[in-house]
C-alpha cells in the first residue's frame, strides 16, 4: 500500500513539521511491528495552478491520501478533492489538521468523497490507521490522546529538499497561556521534549549549517531554566551562520535570559513577541495577562545590546478595542522600534474559545478561510479598511527596513506614527496605488511625493539618499535622487589611495585588493552637507542588512 502525506504551504520557503512527523512516528511504529507501508510526502504551495498539483498528485499513484488542513489552504485544496475523485474514483482521502479538527462532521458533510477526517493529535492517530487499514475503516473521525514528546522520532533524519527553506522544530506542546482567540488555549496539558534530545537534534542542524530553524513552540520561555540551557547550548555550539526563530513572552523574561542574549551573536536569534493589544480591558477578556511596563522595560534592553532582531505582534478586531484604542496600541508598540511590527487582523478560528463568543462581542468575519474579522461591537468595516491601509504601509515602508532614516524624518511632521501610516496610506489609495505592484524605486519616489506634501524636501531626501544606498548597491543613480554629488576627479583619486593603504575598506573581501574598480563595484561614495559617506557592501549589518557606513574625512581637502 501506498500512502501520500500532502502538505499545501503558502510559499516555497515554508515546510509543513506536521507531515514529516507523521512518517516519522508511523515509520517507527511499523517497524517495532514488522509491518511495512510506502509512505511519501509531496508538498505543494498555494500559488500552484491546481490543475498542474493534480496532475502531479496523479502521476504519484497512491492509494491513499492525506491533507494536512490550515486556514492558508483549505480553499486550494478544496478545489482539488471533486477533481481527484473523478481522475482516481478508487483512491481513499483523509484530511487532517486544525482547519478540520473541530468540525469534522460538517466537513465530512460537505466533502462527500472523503474516507475520513483525522483530528487532533495525530501521530499515534495516524500509525494506527496505517497499521489497520486493510480491516475496512471508513468515514471516521480519529482522536488520539497527547503524547509523551520523547516518543515523536526526529522529523529530519534527511535534509534533501530542504535547501533554501525554513526548517521548522518543535520542543513542546502547549502553552500557559489561555488566550481566547489562539487554538493553543484548547491544548489543556504543556509537555516538554527532554533537554537532551533537543540538543542533539539542534546539534544536527547545526553541523548541516541550515540558514533558519523556527521553533514552533507557543511560549518558548514559560520554562526559565530550559530557556537558559536551550541558548547557551547555541551559544556555545554556534556555527556562525543558522538563525533561530522564537516565539517568547517578553514581559517574563528575566535579567539572567536577558544578560545571555546580549552575549550572541548578532543575528543568531530572532524573538517573535506577541503584543496583541495595549488595553487593559481586552486583554482581560481574552484572558492574556501582561505586564506592558516590564515588556517595554525587557524589550529595550534587548534593543540595546542591538544583536537581536525583534518582531512585536498587533491584533485588530479583539474585543472591546475600539480605532482610538487600537490607534494607542499601535503607537505604544511603534515607539520600541522593533525590526519589524506586524499588524494583523483577528481570526475567528473554528474550536477556539472566540468562536463561541461571536454573539456576545458583535463579532462577524468572512464565511470562507481565514475567517478574518469584518467588524465588532467597537469597530466597523470601514475602520477596520482603515487598518488594512496602515497595515500595507507599515509592510512597505517599515519592515522592510529599507526606508529607516526617510521614516524618522516624516516622523517629525505628525503628531503621531499612527497618524503618518494612517495619511501615507490615504495618498496612495488617491492616486489608486494600492492596487498595484510597485517596484522598489517607486516606493522611494513615492515617498518623496508623499514628503513634499507635508515638509521640508530637502531634510527627506539627504534621508532618503543615505536609505536607499545604504540597501542599494546601485551604479546607474535613479532620477529621482538628483545629479551624482561626488565628482569622478574625487572619487578616482580615493579609489586610487585606498587600493594602497585601506584605510577604510577592511573587510575579508577587499582588504587585499589593489584593483581601484574592484573596491569601487562593491563600495559607493556619496557627499552630504556634512561631509563625505562611503557605503561598504561586503559588510552589511545582520539584523538591518544595511551597508556599513563610514565617514571619509582624510580626502576632504582633495574635493
Amino acid at each position: 500500500m501506498k500512502v501520500l502525506l500532502i502538505s499545501i504551504d503558502s510559499k516555497f520557503i515554508h515546510s509543513n513539521l506536521a507531515v514529516h512527523s507523521l512518517k516519522a512516528y508511523a515509520e517507527k511504529k511499523l517497524r517495532e511491528s514488522g509491518a511495512f507501508c510506502d509512505i511519501a510526502i509531496a508538498e505543494y504551495t498555494i500559488n500552484q495552478q491546481p490543475a498542474k498539483v493534480l496532475a502531479d498528485i496523479y502521476k504519484r499513484d497512491a492509494d491513499v491520501i492525506m491533507f494536512s488542513c490550515y486556514i492558508w489552504n483549505k480553499t486550494f485544496m478544496s478545489k482539488l478533492l471533486d477533481d481527484l475523485a473523478i481522475v482516481k474514483p478508487d483512491i481513499d482521502i483523509w484530511l487532517g489538521g486544525p482547519e478540520v479538527s473541530f468540525d469534522g462532521n460538517d466537513v465530512l458533510e460537505e466533502f462527500k468523497n472523503l474516507r475520513g477526517i483525522m483530528s487532533g493529535e495525530g501521530e499515534e492517530s495516524f500509525a494506527q490507521l496505517i497499521m489497520t487499514y486493510t480491516s475496512g475503516v471508513a468515514g471516521i473521525i480519529s482522536q488520539s490522546e497527547p503524547l509523551d514528546m520523547d516518543e515523536l522520532p526526529f522529523a529530519y533524519g534527511d535534509l534533501s529538499g530542504f535547501e533554501n527553506r525554513v526548517i521548522y522544530y518543535e520542543s513542546s506542546r502547549g502553552c500557559p497561556y489561555r488566550c481566547s482567540y489562539c487554538l493553543s488555549s484548547v491544548d489543556k496539558k504543556l509537555r516538554f521534549r527532554s533537554l537532551g534530545i533537543v540538543k542533539e537534534e539542534l546539534k544536527f542542524f547545526l553541523d548541516k549549517r541550515v540558514p533558519q530553524v523556527k521553533f514552533v513552540d507557543r511560549t518558548f520561555n514559560c520554562d526559565h531554566r530550559r530557556t537558559m540551557e536551550i541558548w547557551q547550548f547555541l551559544k556555545d555550539n554556534d556555527n556562525g551562520i543558522t538563525n533561530f526563530h522564537f516565539e517568547m513572552a517578553a514581559d517574563i523574561l528575566n535579567e539572567d535570559e536577558i544578560k545571555l542574549l546580549a552575549d550572541l551573536r548578532p543575528g543568531q536569534v530572532q524573538l517573535e513577541i506577541g503584543v496583541q493589544t495595549t488595553n487593559c480591558d481586552t486583554l482581560e477578556a481574552i484572558e492574556r495577562p501582561m505586564d506592558f511596563e516590564k515588556l517595554c522595560e525587557n524589550v529595550a534592553a534587548i534593543k540595546e545590546a542591538g544583536n537581536v532582531h525583534l518582531h512585536l505582534d498587533l491584533i485588530a478586531g479583539l474585543p472591546y478595542e475600539d480605532i482610538k484604542s487600537f490607534e494607542k496600541s499601535f503607537n505604544d508598540v511603534f515607539g520600541l522600534r522593533p525590526e519589524q511590527l506586524q499588524l494583523g487582523f483577528l481570526k475567528v478560528l473554528k474550536g477556539s474559545p472566540m468562536a463561541s463568543r461571536c454573539e456576545e462581542y458583535g463579532l462577524k468575519y468572512t464565511a470562507q478561510p481565514p475567517y478574518e474579522v469584518l467588524e465588532t461591537k467597537w469597530i466597523s468595516y470601514e475602520e477596520l479598511l482603515e487598518l488594512k491601509r496602515i497595515e500595507e504601509m507599515v509592510e512597505v515602508y517599515y519592515n522592510t527596513g529599507q526606508f529607516a532614516g526617510s521614516l524618522e524624518v516624516l516622523l517629525g511632521a505628525f503628531d503621531s506614527a499612527f497618524e503618518m501610516f494612517g495619511a501615507l496610506g490615504e495618498f496612495y489609495e488617491a492616486r489608486g496605488l494600492e492596487m498595484m505592484n510597485l517596484g522598489r524605486n517607486s516606493r522611494y519616489e513615492m515617498l518623496l511625493e508623499f514628503g513634499r506634501e507635508v515638509m521640508s524636501e530637502a531634510d527627506l531626501t539627504e534621508a532618503l539618499i543615505l536609505d536607499y544606498y545604504s540597501r542599494e548597491n546601485a551604479k546607474t543613480r535613479p532620477a529621482f535622487l538628483g545629479e551624482e554629488t561626488v565628482s569622478k576627479e574625487f572619487a578616482k583619486e580615493f579609489y586610487s589611495i585606498e587600493a594602497r593603504e585601506h584605510k577604510y575598506l577592511t573587510s575579508r573581501e577587499l582588504i587585499d585588493c589593489d584593483d581601484p574598480r574592484t573596491l569601487r563595484k562593491h563600495t559607493h561614495l556619496e557627499k552630504t552637507e556634512d561631509g563625505y559617506l562611503l557605503f561598504d557592501y561586503t559588510r552589511r549589518d545582520p539584523l538591518t542588512n544595511n551597508a556599513l557606513t563610514v565617514e571619509v574625512v582624510w580626502l576632504a581637502d582633495c574635493d
